[in-house]
């Protein structure tokens, strides 16, 4: 069922209805005087015809069904004027917040059993991710997220999309190793900057404010961009990011842990840099960046508006065409009843 109803947008044009009432009642009705033929023996004409002397006067009388015609049009040109809209069913329109860039390392440390799911079982850093991810993700309502996954290169997973369940889909489909067993942590970082700028140029809403959130458990190994360039080119692009460094920090060679340049590149960028060593800390690390970036997220409540004005408007035409045709039609059968009637007379 429709949820509908008429508006009048100018409702003041009602007090205007019974002006042709006022007019006819204060305003007498208009009078042409016209050349006459003076007689002498015009007063023997009235006594003959028993008449009195009088001013003589026409006026013109409009029948029964033009006056409901004039009528119907003077109230239906009142209702144009009022103009009648038609609210139609309301709409919600969402204005999202902010671009969220996820960017997970899937080098082959992550394939370590180091971390403890929510049921105390042994399960890879990688599967940690997925499933503090999962709430992550529930709590940024209005937020477009992509997701972006390096090893050896970095390749987009997702292009931002509002869709949370496509989102997390396709991070459920992510396994170690599928982009190389090294970490181009620079290069995946450049990347996240490019497709947030090949997001301005087809954005036609108000410019959103951008994050990029990096997971990543070694140092980088050979990216064609350092990271600490790349931060600050993401810097000069208004992009923020947040580094979440997980896993052992005594670790050595490709898998350690570069501590100085990760909090580096987060502070290059005005982002935060967090380290997590178990499961309870990469969620901690998540509600922080929560706090960190609040919901920008705004939705408003509007009903369609549809003016008919204008159909009032071709009713009065048509109104007065079917008069303009009655009238015609009848002044022409009166017409030829005449000729009839003095074509018999004559005979």
């Amino acid at each position: 069922m429709l949820d509908s109803s008429l508006e009048l947008q100018h409702p003041y044009w009602l007090l205007a209805l019974p002006l042709p009432l006022l007019v006819y009642w204060l305003i007498p009705a208009y009078r042409t005087k016209q050349s006459a033929i003076k007689v002498p023996f015009f007063s023997i004409l009235l006594k003959s015809l028993g008449e009195l002397p009088s001013e003589g006067a026409s006026q013109l009388r409009p029948s029964v069904w033009q006056r409901c015609i004039l009528v119907m049009s003077w109230c239906l040109v009142i209702f144009a004027l009022c103009k009648p809209t038609i609210l139609g069913e309301p709409q919600t329109r969402e204005r999202l917040g902010r671009d969220v860039m996820v960017v997970v390392d899937l080098s082959g440390s992550m394939a370590e059993k180091d971390f403890t799911s929510r049921s105390g079982d042994k399960v890879s850093r990688l599967d940690a991710v997925k499933e503090v991810l999962e709430t992550f993700v529930e709590s940024r309502k209005g937020d477009r997220l992509g997701l972006i996954l390096f090893g050896d290169a970095a390749f987009i997973q997702t292009p931002f999309t509002a869709d949370q369940t496509v989102w997390l889909n396709l991070l459920e489909q992510t396994d170690v190793g599928m982009a190389g067993a090294s970490t181009y942590l620079g290069d995946a970082i450049g990347l996240a900057i490019k497709v947030f700028e090949n997001s301005a140029t087809t954005n036609t809403e108000k410019a959103r404010e951008r994050v990029t959130i990096v997971l990543t458990d070694g140092n980088d190994t050979g990216s064609f961009v350092e990271p600490i360039d790349a931060a600050k080119v993401a810097n000069a692009k208004g992009v923020k990011i947040h580094v979440i460094a997980i896993g052992d920090p005594a670790t050595v060679g490709e898998q350690a842990l570069d501590m100085k340049t990760i909090s580096r590149i987060a502070s290059e960028t005005g982002g935060e840099a967090f380290e997590a060593l178990d499961r309870e800390a990469l969620s901690q690390a998540y509600e922080e960046i929560s706090e960190l970036e609040p919901q920008l997220y705004e939705s408003s409540t509007y009903r369609p508006k549809t003016s008919v004005h204008a159909y009032p408007i071709m009713l009065v035409v048509a109104l007065y065409l079917i008069a303009f045709i009655v009238s015609t039609v009848r002044r022409v059968a009166r017409t030829n009843i005449n000729e009839m009637t003095e074509e018999r007379t004559d005979v």
